[in-house]
């Protein structure tokens, strides 16, 4: 969360969310309130960097499950030896 906090830009301005944008978090959801115009394209790529930050980007990925929800998700892995197209 303290991820999302300092990197989330506002006119131009990380980590200034003031009034205009809220993060609140629970067990296992993170919530992003925004007032102002704010991209969900913007937030899946820092969804992604943090992802890579933390070396976990070979194991989960990004789906969007609602038209405002994101939701990370394991890779499924069928079955070892086979070739990928």
């Amino acid at each position: 969360m303290k991820f999302l906090h300092d990197r989330i830009k506002v006119n131009g301005k990380a980590g200034n969310l003031g009034e205009q944008v809220s993060i609140s978090s629970d067990k296992t959801k993170v919530t992003v309130t925004a007032e102002t115009p704010f991209s969900k394209r913007y937030l899946k790529y820092l969804t992604k960097k943090y992802l890579k930050k933390q070396q976990l980007r070979d194991y989960l990925h990004v789906v969007a499950t609602l038209k405002s929800t994101y939701e990370l998700r394991y890779f499924s892995i069928n079955a070892e030896g086979e070739d990928e197209e």
